[in-house]
């Protein structure tokens, strides 16, 4: 069932491409097209594109937008520099997590992209924030399309099809390269633990920008693969990348979901007295991953458990194609989080499997 459902704007597409569609977010999205693992691995060796469309893309302006992204977001943006993207969180005064997002500095206005689930909630969130204040929120989700290129051969095949360098855009920096009225968006962050691009632009412009990428049904790119969010999934739990409603919750705080480097307590953001707080008490839980013996995969919600008692709750788990091993990711007590620690995880059917804590992340690509 499709209806009430969003398309992006390449969902035609992926139909032609054959791909498996599911209701994700609220939006009709291929969850894979040749196989989860196939593509997985495809993406670690080559190059793959995922349509990411349905990720919400909001324009802030006005003379008091870049004080407002300040005020909400856990990064220190008051020296935000033109041209380049910041990783974010966005909390309530008691330090849950309401989404996590990244934060665009254009010369005279800001971009956000935050996560499809969320979008409303933030839009809502901004709007109540910006009461009083020269800000405006502008959501261009549904004018615009984003594509995402990942993969170690990224760089080179992007310069192939477009004529630039790609490899001179700074990680998580970006370009805004206009074309008559209209603008295109490159901008060099990820999600898969590999090198790569996202490229927003408006929808129509994509039946141009498809053909580059995937080339036709009877003439496919030799190189460049759809992937869907399945792969999309174990990838970045094998680069131990947080996934809002996993890793990321209202029910908790940055610094437990192993964030820290995202939140700046120096400065007044909406949480950061209740971060201030925990952070000066100790972390009752952490986020961990660990490694599984044998094959068996740990679903979000199943319990940790240290020596028969409760120590926390899988996140986020996977039959690793990388390593060949499954891995998940945890909110555990701190007592247990040292790596090296052994612990169970209790599985479907009131089965247990052996568990060790690991460091994070379980997979960092090779670099030159």
């Amino acid at each position: 069932m499709t209806e009430g459902l969003h398309q992006t704007p390449l969902h035609d597409l992926h139909i032609e491409q054959g791909a498996r569609m599911v209701a994700f977010a609220g939006w009709h999205m291929p969850l894979e097209f040749r196989g989860i693992t196939e593509e997985h691995n495809h993406t670690r060796t080559a190059c793959s594109v995922f349509d990411v469309s349905h990720m919400g893309r909001l324009k802030v302006t006005g003379d008091d937008a870049g004080a407002l992204l300040d005020r909400v977001c856990t990064r220190n943006l008051a020296r935000a520099e033109v041209g380049r993207c910041y990783y974010s969180h966005i909390c309530r005064e008691d330090g849950g997590v309401l989404d996590d997002v990244l934060v665009y500095r254009y010369d005279e206005h800001w971009g956000v992209v935050c996560n499809a689930s969320n979008r409303e909630k933030i839009v809502a969130w901004l709007n109540r924030q910006a009461q009083g204040k020269q800000a405006a929120v502008q959501d261009e989700t549904f004018d615009t399309a984003m594509v995402a290129c990942q993969g170690p051969r990224t760089l080179e095949l992007g310069e192939a099809l477009s004529g630039h360098n790609l490899a001179t855009l700074r990680r998580y920096g970006f370009e805004a390269r206009q074309i008559g009225p209209m603008q295109i968006v490159t901008s060099r962050t990820g999600y898969t633990g590999e090198d790569g691009v996202e490229v927003i632009l408006p929808s129509m412009l994509v039946p141009f920008l498809a053909p580059k990428l995937f080339g036709t049904l009877d003439e496919p790119h030799p190189v460049i693969r759809p992937a869907g969010l399945g792969a999309r999934d174990t990838l970045r739990i094998e680069a131990a990348m947080p996934l809002y409603g996993h890793e990321l919750s209202e029910d908790w705080d940055s610094l437990t979901a192993g964030q820290s480097w995202c939140v700046d307590l120096s400065k007044d953001f909406i949480g950061a007295d209740r971060m201030r707080s925990v952070k000066e008490q100790g972390l009752p839980r952490k986020l961990v991953g660990l490694e599984l013996d044998g094959r068996r995969i740990a679903r979000q919600g199943y319990k940790v458990l240290a020596a028969g008692a409760d120590a926390g709750i899988v996140t986020s788990g996977t039959l690793s194609p990388t390593l060949e091993k499954s891995i998940a990711m945890a909110i555990i007590g701190t007592a247990y989080a040292e790596p090296g620690t052994t612990l169970e995880v209790e599985l479907r059917g009131n089965k247990r499997a052996g568990a060790t804590v690991v460091s994070l992340p379980f997979y960092k690509r090779r670099t030159a």
